[in-house]
C-alpha cells in the first residue's frame, strides 16, 4: 500500500478531476488547501522561477507541502504535461488520514524522500 492507495480508499467520487496538457494545476504563492494523487498522466513541477523542476508520474502524490507548512502556500507551479486524472484530497481529509491511518503519514514521507533522492541524483556531476 502507498499514499495514493490510502487517498483512493478515503475518496468520494467527486474528488477526481481531469486536467488537459498545458493546464496549470497550481501556481507558486497561491494558498494550498489540498494535495493531489496522480492517477493517470504526467505533471511537471517548477520552482525558483523554473530554475528547478521535477516530473511527477502516475502513482505519485504531490502538493502536500502546502498542507503541512504554517503559511499553507504553494512553493512552485504544477502543470499537466499530458492528459491527467488527479485525485484531490483536501486538508480536512488529509488530517483525518494522518490521524486514522498513521501509515499514510509514513507512506507520504517515503514518497517525498524518494522524490528528494531522485532530485539529488539528477544534480550530481
Amino acid at each position: 500500500m502507498n499514499a495514493l492507495d490510502t487517498m483512493r480508499a478515503l475518496a468520494s467520487s467527486g474528488e477526481v478531476i481531469t486536467v488537459e496538457p498545458g493546464e496549470l494545476i497550481f501556481r507558486s504563492g497561491e494558498p494550498g488547501d489540498c494535495m493531489f494523487g496522480l492517477l493517470e498522466g504526467e505533471v511537471q513541477l517548477n520552482w525558483n522561477g523554473d530554475a528547478g523542476h521535477e516530473q511527477i508520474h502516475a502513482g505519485d502524490v504531490f502538493g502536500a507541502g502546502a498542507l503541512v507548512t504554517s503559511e499553507h502556500r504553494r512553493y512552485g507551479d504544477a502543470r499537466a504535461i499530458t492528459p491527467c486524472r488527479l485525485l484531490v484530497m483536501n486538508r480536512e481529509k488529509f488530517l483525518f488520514a494522518v490521524q486514522e491511518s498513521p501509515m499514510f503519514a509514513i507512506e507520504l514521507l517515503g514518497s517525498i524522500d524518494q522524490r528528494l533522492r531522485n532530485l539529488k541524483d539528477c544534480t550530481r556531476l
